[in-house]
This record gives C-alpha cells, sequence and structure tokens, in this order.
C-alpha cells in the first residue's frame, strides 16, 4: 500500500472513529421519557405526581418523567389500555373495580407502585351541627372530582352503613378537587369528603383560623362496612397528620397505586422500581404520606403478586423484598 493510501485510510479510520464517538455521547445524554397520569388541580394526586417525578428524576438521570394533569382514576385507567400514558395514579377502589371487571371487562395493567393508604373521612367547619356521618344526610356534600377515586370510595363507605351518595345526600361533584374547600367555608356545602393523610382538601380546611373537624365512620360503622366491603381495610389516620388534629383516627380505605400500560416494557418497569427505591427518602421529604411509597411496602399491598409488573417484581426478589 502507498504511503497516500495508508494515509487515506488512517484518515477514513479516525473520521469512523469521530462519528461513532459523537453517537455514543449522544446516547448518552439521552433520557427515556415516562409519561405520568395524576388527576385535577387541587387534590392530591397531581401533588404526589410531581414529587414522585421529582424524585425519580433525580436518583435515575437516564429517566424523564413528565406529569399529565387528568380527570383522575376514571380517565387515567382507559389512558393506559389505550397507550396514552406510560403510568398512571389510580384511587384503591378503582384499582379494585378495573382489575376485578365490576362494570367492564377487567384490565391488563400492571402494579408499579403502592403510592399510600387512604382512609376516607369528611370535614366540615368547626362552627358546624353535624358530627356524625348521618348527620349529613340531606345536606349538599362535595364528594370530589367526578373522576376521582375518591368518589367511589365514598360510594363503597355510604353503601356498607345502608346509605345511597346520591339519594341521601345533595350530591355535589366537583371540576376540580380544589374547588371543594371554598364552597364547604362559604356554607354552599355543608361537608367535603376525601381521604389519606395529609391529603390538601384537608389541609386547607383544618389550616383554617375558622378552625375544622373531621368525621370519619364509627367503630360499629367500620365494622358493618367491612362485612359488606371485605376489600376496604382498617386505617388509621395518625395524630397529627393535619393542623390541629390531636388525636388518631380510624376509618376504612384502601392503597392508591401507580399502574402501567399493559405493555411497558420490563426493563423500564424495573429501573423506575430501582429509581424509586433510591429516591425514597427524596419522595417522603416532599409528600409525607408518600413515605409509604416504598418498594417494601408493595408486595404487601398488591391484592396479589400476579398483578404487580414483572419488572417491578424482579427488583423486589433482587432485594429481598419479595418471595
Amino acid at each position: 500500500m502507498s504511503v497516500t493510501a495508508r494515509r487515506r485510510a488512517f484518515l477514513r479510520l479516525i473520521a469512523a472513529l469521530a462519528l461513532a464517538g459523537g453517537s455514543l455521547a449522544t446516547r448518552a445524554q439521552d433520557k427515556t421519557t415516562v409519561i405520568l397520569g395524576t388527576a385535577t388541580p387541587g387534590g392530591g394526586f397531581p401533588v404526589y405526581g410531581d414529587a414522585y417525578a421529582a424524585a425519580l428524576n433525580a436518583a435515575d438521570p437516564t429517566l424523564r418523567i413528565e406529569t399529565r394533569n387528568s380527570r383522575g382514576s376514571a380517565e387515567n385507567i382507559p389512558a393506559l389500555e389505550q397507550g396514552k400514558m406510560d403510568i398512571a395514579l389510580v384511587q384503591g377502589e378503582s384499582a379494585h373495580e378495573a382489575f376485578a371487571g365490576i362494570g367492564r371487562a377487567p384490565v391488563k395493567l400492571k402494579i408499579l407502585v403502592a403510592m399510600y393508604s387512604s382512609p376516607g373521612m369528611f370535614v366540615v367547619r368547626a362552627d358546624s351541627p353535624y358530627h356524625r356521618i348521618a348527620d349529613l344526610k340531606g345536606q349538599p356534600v362535595a364528594f370530589g372530582a367526578a373522576g376521582s377515586g375518591l368518589v367511589i370510595l365514598a360510594r363503597y363507605v355510604l353503601d356498607g352503613i345502608g346509605l345511597d351518595q346520591d339519594k341521601d345526600f345533595k350530591a355535589i361533584y366537583l371540576e376540580r378537587a380544589g374547588d371543594g374547600p371554598p364552597m364547604v367555608k362559604d356554607g354552599r356545602a355543608a361537608a367535603l369528603w376525601g381521604g389519606g393523610s395529609g391529603w390538601p382538601g384537608f389541609t386547607n380546611m383544618m389550616s383554617d383560623p375558622a378552625g375544622a373537624r373531621l368525621i370519619a365512620p364509627a367503630e360499629e360503622e367500620i365494622t358493618a362496612i367491612r362485612a359488606k366491603h371485605n376489600f376496604l381495610k382498617r386505617l388509621v389516620i395518625p395524630a397529627g397528620s393535619y393542623p390541629r388534629q390531636t388525636q388518631d383516627i380510624v376509618s376504612v380505605g384502601s392503597w392508591s397505586f401507580v399502574l402501567t400500560r399493559p405493555d411497558l416494557p420490563d426493563d423500564l418497569a424495573y429501573r423506575l422500581t430501582r429509581a424509586l427505591h433510591k429516591g425514597e427518602a427524596a419522595l417522603g421529604q416532599r409528600v409525607p404520606q408518600a413515605r409509604e411509597s416504598t418498594v417494601a411496602n408493595l408486595y404487601g399491598a398488591a391484592p396479589s403478586p400476579d398483578m404487580i409488573h414483572p419488572g417491578a417484581l424482579r427488583y423486589l426478589k433482587e432485594i429481598g423484598a419479595a418471595h
């Protein structure tokens, strides 16, 4: 080979290496975008979703979790089935009905995260004459955003004590979850229904200088509710979960979940679970109720291990959090 030919071959090699290096650098900078569906502004799901996205994005720089507001669980479930979202927040009762095929065909979605437990309660103004759930019969009650799973929880809770959400109350269904507290404060609604520890609507009411009071089912009512709907769990809202809450409150509810579309790749579910494990502390600092969003809680909170995404389950087994 002549000197000129060797020189040309050498230059071609240098150019090829440079091109390869540029491609590798581009790939290294690439991020996997994951669309996360939440709910209407003013509720707990958007707050949780923003915190979850921030924690995972920080824990794994190759991920880009992007949140999308929605009408809540009622929109998120079909959106996941249609592949319009990759993952989404779904309230426990909505998940129960979707997996069980109540009112529809059973879903093929999978559980990625056990978010937190959601005990249901009402909140009223401190000067309200209402002290028990039965006192609210015939009154205007804001049950939450129409697509929210909390509305479904209310239906089950009330049915368990012989009450009908629409017949026994002047039911109000909101456009946005954040519209509820002002309605109670100015008297348009006698009470607001919600759930969980640190729920924004309850925090808003309990922080008001005029004061507020939380109303949960009585002990005998909890027994009746669980006898009729045994998928609901007895749950405790610890004292201090809300401003001026000086005692534990016992109610019923279930775990909310992050669900995935049916075809979310196993490797991506594995990476998301690993990132959550790394970011658990940061997530809990951002949203107090998210302290329950641990990888260790997933296996026990899921109704069945078969419902957990295989990629997430693989990570759980690797760290000894699943059998």
